[in-house]
């Protein structure tokens, strides 16, 4: 229930906008024949932004391909990604209240860093 109330407030208070984001880069990097495999990974991560809590990322396991494509995201565009979620999550981190929103957000810095390759899981608890 109170991953259910997380979601729902997180989804009022800038869930809803952030996948909104992520989703409309997705679509400009598709737009492009080399930019669809980096675009279907703006697809995923903004899924998990839209419903954070309740779920975890597990890294790893992406092969040769996903990580010279990893290397590429991160050069490219991946370190402001996780730069700005890691700024906007210690900022959460200020209030007691604003704690669990952000650890979503050191998550989501996390996947914006290392997206390929990377399992987006249910906690099972």
């Amino acid at each position: 229930m109170m991953r259910f109330i997380g979601n729902i407030i997180w989804v009022l208070f800038g869930g809803l906008i952030g996948a909104i984001l992520w989703s409309l880069a997705g679509v400009i990097l598709c737009i492009t024949i080399i930019g669809i495999p980096f675009g279907l990974q703006c697809f995923k991560i903004a899924g998990f932004v839209l419903w954070p809590f309740g779920r975890e990322i597990i890294l790893g396991n992406f092969g040769a391909g996903g990580l010279i494509f990893n290397i590429i995201w991160l050069l490219v565009f991946g370190w402001e990604f996780a730069l700005t979620h890691l700024t906007i999550g210690l900022a959460f981190c200020i209030t007691i209240i604003g704690i669990p929103f952000g650890l979503q957000h050191f998550k989501l810095a996390m996947l914006g860093l290392i997206p390929f390759g990377a399992q987006i899981r249910p906690i099972v608890s």
